[in-house]
């Protein structure tokens, strides 16, 4: 028995020893049966009965940050880089409300996560009481469930079925929104199992006859690829290490959208790179000219498929995923595959060999002399003067921060903020493992980063985590410095300043004329002294000449780093598909002219 159970116990019809406890307690108890061992929040009135037993106990640890939107990234990052279900606690009203960016980029990305919520007293619900809000009414639209908790007797039972839908078809955030009177309240608890509801019941077993049906036609393809999401890597580590199998066997091509990053080595000579907007030249002619396209754990979301029509034209579309409503949601396919996308590629491997269908060979091969002209074209070559002196390239600083890691023998965790040297991250800074690249895919949320660095590094203390930023997102959350400062985490912050919103300006240029409407920052801080001001060693290159010194030194260094690199200003992020156009319309920047090749 825990010091969180009051002694006042009994058993039940069925033998289950019965605790009466608090209702702040039994939430508690709870997180504790479930394995929960992190708590990400901020205090507040509503959720005080809850800290007042988090201090009164000792299993699970509370993570003090600096706001509740914070609280809830670093919870997916937490959750994204263990495999396990993030967990939030706030408070009632602007401490609710301040989740709502988290929660919804959870729900986007499919991240399994439980935020906790306080509410005010129940007969105060409903009277504009001091910090009241309709919490359940605000984020209906922004969770996979949320719950308003309204019987005491239920609230471990509800606690529970959170836990289970978070983690169960696809992964996501649910929110569970609790009176405080209830938290108050004594209220019996027993270990058991709890029902869940009967009409939640996620499809993991797929169609054996469509995992047939998709092997027969992936044998017989000609110019086949494996386009490849970030449900392989929430799938768990079963789901990635079949996709390398089943790439290998097959001898077929793969790419990755952003959030799927890691879940097949880059350095593969299989893979082709990530496929979109920011893509690579080849995954992108590839996934516009194959004749066979095995969706695996992806979405079909707009940064991928560009112009709907025109996406892969000529192909036959299988897609396996674990989300019915997306199939057929975005493109219509031939062969939809519904059920876990791990136990998806499990059967395609089984499946491979009983099928008497021999691959192409001849084909295959025309196909990959076919994908290696277009690889020759070096989309990602760019142009950096070394003389002494001379401006950093934002690629070339994110390159040789990846070299520099792997040099000293190093795999690290990357979270990013969002824009330019987001894209430049999925380009230049190779993953080769999945769970290792923390980022906001489908809401694109600046601000992201930092506080999720601090879920990763909480997570995996004496791993090296570093935030690739740059300073507008940097600035969305910079408050977490606090919690970084804190708790001494040792992660790295690595910005690339260009003075820009760089991805907003980039646009600005590229499509409306060069006009830089509010994306130039006037006024910003000394981001050395600002880490300094908070306790934390701050570095600073300006020049190419000093930057692997600087990244040494960063990386030697056994605390918390803010290590500011100043880079190009007007440097644009290629190769680039303008928004709603087809992959083989591709910008490849100032090194190459605008291509446009049919398929």
């Amino acid at each position: 028995m825990t010091n969180v159970e009051h002694k006042k116990s009994g058993s039940d019809e069925a033998g289950q020893t019965i605790h009466t406890m608090t209702g702040a307690e039994v939430l508690l108890q709870v997180l504790a049966d479930l394995g929960v061992e992190v708590i990400f929040g901020y205090p507040g009135g509503a959720v005080l009965p809850i800290y007042d037993a988090i201090f009164q106990q000792g299993k699970i640890r509370h993570i003090l940050t600096r706001h509740e939107q914070a609280a809830v990234h670093a919870a997916e990052a937490y959750a994204r880089s263990t495999g396990k279900i993030g967990v939030a606690l706030v408070t009632s009203g602007p401490g609710a409300t301040n989740t709502v960016t988290g929660l919804v980029d959870a729900l986007m990305d499919s991240i399994p996560i439980v935020c906790i919520s306080g509410q005010v007293f129940s007969n105060l619900i409903g009277n504009d009481a001091f910090q009241e809000a309709d919490t359940v009414g605000i984020t209906r639209a922004a969770t996979k469930f949320n719950y308003l908790v309204k019987e005491k007797e239920k609230l471990a039972d509800k606690i529970r079925e959170a836990f289970y839908i978070a983690g169960s078809g696809r992964p996501g955030p649910v929110l569970v929104d609790i009176p405080k009177d209830l938290q108050l309240a004594q209220i019996p608890y027993s270990k058991k199992e709890t029902k869940i509801h009967p009409s939640y019941k996620p499809v993991t077993e797929p169609s054996h006859q469509a995992i047939k049906d998709a092997v027969k036609a992936m044998k017989k393809a000609k110019r086949p690829i494996f386009y490849t999401g970030g449900g392989i890597i929430n799938s768990g580590p079963h789901a990635s290490e079949g996709l390398r199998e089943l790439v290998k066997i097959s001898g077929f091509p793969c790419t990755s959208t952003l959030m799927g990053l890691g879940a097949y080595p880059a350095s593969d000579k299989q893979f082709l790179g990530m496929l979109g907007m920011h893509g690579t030249y080849e995954a992108n002619l590839a996934t516009h000219g194959c004749d066979v396209l095995i969706a695996l754990g992806a979405r079909f979301d707009d940064r991928v498929t560009g112009s709907v029509k025109d996406f892969s034209p000529n192909a036959l579309k299988i897609h396996a995923d674990i989300d019915p409503s997306q199939i057929n949601k975005i493109i219509l396919v031939d062969i939809p595959i519904i059920g876990d996308v791990a136990r998806t590629i499990e059967l395609m491997i089984e499946e491979w060999d009983k099928q008497p269908i021999s691959v192409d060979q001849d084909a295959l091969k025309e196909w990959w002399d076919q994908i290696e002209q277009w690889r020759g074209v070096d989309c990602l070559k760019y142009q950096q003067d070394m003389q002494a002196g001379e401006v950093i390239k934002p690629q070339h600083a994110i390159r040789r921060l990846s070299e520099l890691v792997r040099a000293k023998g190093k795999e690290a965790y990357i979270s990013t903020e969002v824009g330019q040297h987001q894209m430049w991250t999925a380009q230049y800074f190779p993953f080769e493992s999945p769970n290792h690249f923390m980022t906001s895919g489908g809401l694109g949320t600046m601000g992201y980063g930092l506080p999720a660095a601090v879920g990763i590094q909480i997570a995996h203390p004496d791993a090296l985590v570093i935030d690739i930023a740059g300073e507008a997102s940097t600035m969305m959350n910079i408050q977490e410095l606090a919690t970084i400062k804190q708790y001494r985490l040792p992660l790295k912050v690595f910005i690339l300043n260009n003075r820009y919103m760089g991805m907003v300006r980039q646009w600005q240029e590229l499509i409306h004329g060069g006009r830089y409407s509010e994306s130039y920052s006037e006024s910003l801080p000394d981001f050395v002294k600002l880490a300094e001001s908070f306790g934390i060693k701050g570095m600073r290159a300006r020049t190419i000449d000093e930057l692997d010194i600087m990244v040494n030194a960063m990386l030697d260094e056994p605390g918390p780093v803010v290590m500011e690199i100043q880079v190009e200003r007007e440097e644009n992020c290629f190769p680039m598909i303008p928004a709603g156009a087809p992959h083989n319309q591709i910008l490849l920047g100032p090194v190459k002219e605008k291509t446009k090749i049919a398929s």
